[in-house]
């Protein structure tokens, strides 16, 4: 395994996920942090306390004062409106005290709770609001279901319609998350978020590895996901008037020579910190993925007693900053690496090499990164 080097040692933080609930009123089947074998969720406090918010914001601001750049705080879980619209303000209003635009503060929810009391509270201090909803009834029904197994597609589509009712709150909808069922249609999910009236979309994988094979995927060598975002891709390049949709607008742009704005795909390296109900710093909690335990660092770190000045000029934070680009030596030599980036590092996983491994999506990666030069190619040849 050859480790890139990565200029410069004093790290900045591009983005803290804060998992404010460690409980979800959803039991979605492919979720890595409740059907992974990590159980460390039942370890936790059910909701951030008001002495973790008080923390978490004083140390939040002094990294903002500190490395003189914005980073985004998105409240995450779990479900994060578990915890109620009056906890939910008090939590803005600390962050908010303390990381004032052009820091943003963003939402990751299921939707389900998105009252108006909520909804009102997520006005009040300008948070952006990100949906988590994966297609038409049928295919998101099929996995997005709550404690009872009854579907959460009507309840999560009733919770847009109250935001996207509101003039106040509709200017917050950022867009909505889907997590891809290979074995659906692109067209029918495509269709049906973008009549939710995002204005972005974007698309995740579903998680494993390369001894747990993602749903769906046959062999590590079949290419089910990259031939149903190749579909996608079609799609969206015949719409007229797309939304956006993140993971095919990164890899153009990359391929074209731009950069990528978020993770998983591409060289760019992102300042990742998650602090958990408790006041606990974990690494990315994707991790968990690869095993229980992952996302865990080899000392414990707390936001109650660790600054995060120190914290993040550890030999520990600088590690895993560094395993993002910690890659197989074979992807080196590819030539599809400036795009793909090796993937996430929870793909990579196996027992057997740990994380010296290509992604498990690597074919699928390869076969959309080729689709992708074969339009651009197209369009160029038009335009000559």
């Amino acid at each position: 395994m050859t480790i890139q080097a990565i200029d410069g040692q004093n790290r900045t933080v591009d983005t803290v996920l804060l998992k404010v609930a460690s409980r979800c009123n959803l039991d979605c089947g492919y979720c890595y942090v409740y059907h992974m074998g990590d159980d460390s969720w039942r370890t936790q406090p059910k909701l951030m306390s008001d002495e973790i918010i008080k923390h978490v914001a004083v140390n939040l601001g002094a990294q903002y004062r500190r490395q003189q750049t914005p980073f985004s705080v998105v409240l995450h879980g779990g479900e994060p409106l578990m915890l109620g619209a009056t906890r939910l303000a008090r939590l803005c209003e600390a962050l908010r005290a303390e990381l004032p635009h052009p820091c943003g503060i963003h939402v990751q929810t299921n939707g389900v709770l998105l009252a108006d009391a909520i909804i009102d509270v997520l006005v009040a201090y300008d948070v952006g609001i990100s949906i988590s909803i994966d297609g038409p009834a049928v295919v998101h029904d099929r996995f997005r279901t709550d404690h009872s197994n009854s579907g959460s597609h009507a309840r999560v589509t009733a919770g847009i319609e109250r935001l996207t009712s509101r003039p106040d709150a509709s200017p917050l909808f950022a867009g909505v998350l889907a997590v891809i069922d290979p074995s659906s249609d692109p067209a029918d999910v495509y269709a049906a978020l973008k009549a939710t009236g995002a204005p972005s979309l974007d698309f995740l994988v579903r998680d494993g590895n390369w001894d747990q094979l993602p749903f769906g995927k046959a062999t590590s060598d079949a290419v089910e996901y990259g031939r149903w975002l190749s579909g996608l891709l079609t799609l969206y390049l015949a719409d007229p008037a797309p939304p956006r949709v993140r993971i095919l607008d990164d890899m153009m742009r990359l391929i074209l020579g731009g950069q990528s704005q978020k993770e998983g795909v591409g060289n760019t390296d992102y300042g990742i910190l998650v602090i958990e109900p408790d006041g606990r710093i974990d690494k990315n909690d994707t991790l968990k993925v690869a095993h229980p335990g992952a996302d865990r660092f080899e000392k414990a770190w707390s936001i109650l007693t660790d600054p995060l000045e120190d914290f993040l000029a550890s030999p520990a934070f600088d590690h895993y900053y560094r395993q993002q680009r910690t890659l197989a030596d074979q992807c080196h030599n590819c030539a599809d690496l400036a795009i793909c980036g090796g993937g996430m590092v929870a793909h990579r996983w196996s027992a057997e090499r740990g994380f010296d491994n290509p992604t498990v999506f690597c074919a699928d990666q390869r076969h959309l990164i080729a689709e992708m030069r074969g339009v651009i190619a197209r369009m160029a040849a038009q335009a000559a």
